[in-house]
């Protein structure tokens, strides 16, 4: 766990003025993490979907899944946000009035998975259906005579070089989603921003509250671009030697 007075002193800043709201604040960091990497894996399966139905070409997969992409991409997150997590509470309780069971109120983190996954699902389809483009055809058709089945051809062909060419958007959106994750705060989720509004009213220092968060998360974005170039020199193990 990260030691607040150590962080604070590292920015020049004064650990008494947090007025025992640094463990809240962490916990803060804690949730806005956990929600970022749970919406992550919720968009990237949906962008894997969304991409494999777009390049179909069936209809019946391709119409739907261009639907979804252009309307998501064409309304703001926030807007989406409130949408999302209103329209899926009122349905519940139409469904458990219908059902005569009793009240259920959807958890605020559980929403925040599903809405931030699904909105960014389209920005990860878009993503991975560019990368699929861009690689060779005669590479897959070499792992088809090869013998290789669909799912070997994915895993040991498609998948490497997708990703090779994904990186770059994927850790553009994956800090964007991050960052979203700010929007999660309107609907009760106790994320840092959260935190920082209530520290910030509650001792009358929003912008030291406010300066922190914006710390913290430029803290985590850091680490997360240092995690991306590890991963964009993995991929690309190779590539510049048979370049050249």
């Amino acid at each position: 766990m990260i030691d607040v007075t150590t962080f604070l002193e590292f920015f020049g800043l004064d650990a008494a003025s947090l007025q025992g709201y640094g463990p809240l604040l962490l916990h803060g960091v804690w949730i806005t993490a956990k929600l970022s990497a749970l919406s992550l894996l919720v968009s990237m399966a949906l962008g894997l979907l969304g991409a494999t139905a777009r390049l179909s070409p069936l209809r019946l997969f391709n119409l739907p899944a261009t639907l979804y992409t252009t309307l998501i991409r064409g309304i703001p997150d926030l807007v989406l946000m409130l949408l999302i997590f209103y329209s899926l509470q009122g349905w519940l309780s139409h469904l458990t009035e219908a059902m005569d069971w009793p009240y259920m109120e959807i958890d605020p983190f559980v929403a925040g998975v599903v809405t931030l996954g699904f909105i960014y699902g389209a920005y990860f389809t878009e993503t991975f259906r560019g990368a699929i483009l861009s690689i060779p055809h005669g590479q897959t058709e070499a792992a088809t005579a090869y013998g290789l089945g669909a799912w070997q051809r994915f895993r040991c062909v498609v998948f490497p070089q997708m990703m090779r060419f994904a990186l770059p958007s994927l850790g553009n959106n994956w800090l964007v989603l991050l960052k979203a994750t700010a929007l999660v705060s309107i609907i009760g989720l106790a994320d840092l921003v959260k935190v920082a509004q209530d520290a910030g009213k509650s001792t009358f220092n929003m912008m030291y509250f406010l300066v922190l968060a914006a710390l913290l998360y430029l803290l985590i974005t850091s680490a997360s671009n240092y995690v991306l170039r590890c991963l964009e020199r993995r991929f690309n193990l190779g590539v510049r030697e048979s370049a050249r």
